[in-house]
């Protein structure tokens, strides 16, 4: 028998919350280990808790969700986070991004999206809600941080950059442009060159945090 993906759930809203347990107790192969309302409980929950992904929501009444994320790994943890919100600015979304989620799914998608987003993180993947990141990145200024002379996108490399932002994974990628998934992967590693990054989620991180006016120009060009 598979393994079941342990969830925490974290949200104050009682009625969300609920309906959020009874979502997942009908989805084979997860089920919800711990739920509370309060980042107080949520580390409780996870030093005494075996769980293998988090679900956090972002406005927490008179919390920040993210406040969670600066010690997510309390008692030996390593879940993983998935922000699931009714709405993240551009500032929120980098906070996130930095502190280490996994994924970042709007409150009002198709449920489908969550059950999707929660078995990809929990395999070692990320899931971005479809335009959130480009969102956020649409509000990003560049900085003196920004990747030093960096070289002009390829037209296949802005076409994937785009669609890392718009949460699609290779084989999507890949059907969204037309080519193979080998052409993607060697994209995705020239991109990861240019940024000076090494993994997936650093280049988003990049994308948000540090995007030169230069790449910003450029994905949204065509």
């Amino acid at each position: 028998m598979t393994e079941r993906i342990r969830i925490l759930l974290i949200d104050d809203h009682t009625l969300f919350r609920e309906s959020v347990v009874r979502l997942l107790e009908t989805e084979p192969g997860i089920e919800v280990s711990a739920r509370c309302s309060t980042v107080a409980e949520g580390r409780k929950a996870l030093a005494s808790t075996e769980v293998d992904v988090v679900l956090l929501d972002y406005d927490l009444g008179d919390e920040a969700g993210t406040d969670l994320l600066s010690a997510p790994g309390q008692g030996g943890s390593n879940a993983k986070v998935i922000m699931v919100t009714a709405g993240m600015g551009a500032s929120a979304t980098l906070n996130a991004v930095n502190a280490g989620v996994a994924g970042i799914v709007l409150k009002h998608s198709d449920p489908r999206y969550l059950i999707e987003a929660i078995h990809r993180v929990a395999s070692g993947e990320t899931w971005w809600d479809p335009g959130i990141l480009r969102n956020a990145t649409a509000d990003g200024k560049g900085n003196a941080g920004s990747p030093g002379n960096v070289r002009s996108l390829t037209d296949r490399q802005r076409q994937v950059l785009r669609s890392i932002l718009d949460g699609l994974t290779n084989k999507e990628i890949a059907a969204r442009i037309e080519v193979s998934e080998t052409s993607v992967k060697a994209s995705i590693q020239e991109l990861f060159s240019k940024a000076g990054v090494r993994t997936r989620s650093q280049l988003v991180r990049v994308a948000i945090e540090r995007y030169s006016l230069e790449w910003l120009k450029e994905i949204n060009s065509k």
